[in-house]
């Protein structure tokens, strides 16, 4: 499973209540694809099925994962940055063997 820092929790809280969403979680998956093999993919989902692994980060953000996402996710670190040279979400997965330039795909 995945895990969140507590500035991307912090940042995935403020963009919930900006919506007006917060029953939501937000969706962590793996899917084909990318100029390496494999891309990242999050979004707000209300959908939960009975297999799908929760966890909930800052006592509010609660984060789902398939089953097949969350082994290619095991040990990896959701990151927000909001600075001059990067901004935005990033992950570090320990199980990604080669990561485009891009850092949006793995392999």
């Amino acid at each position: 499973m995945i895990t969140l820092t507590d500035t991307a929790a912090s940042k995935v809280r403020e963009l919930l209540d900006a919506e007006g969403a917060s029953d939501l979680a937000l969706r962590v998956a793996v899917r084909p694809g990318g100029c390496s093999g494999f891309s990242y993919e999050m979004f707000f989902d209300g959908d939960i099925a009975a297999d799908d692994e929760t966890a909930e980060f800052a006592g509010a953000v609660k984060v789902v994962v398939d089953p097949a996402s969350s082994q290619l996710l095991q040990g990896a670190t959701l990151d927000y940055k909001d600075g001059l040279e990067q901004s935005g979400f990033s992950i570090t997965n320990p199980n990604a063997t080669r990561t485009c330039g891009c850092g949006q795909s793995f392999s």
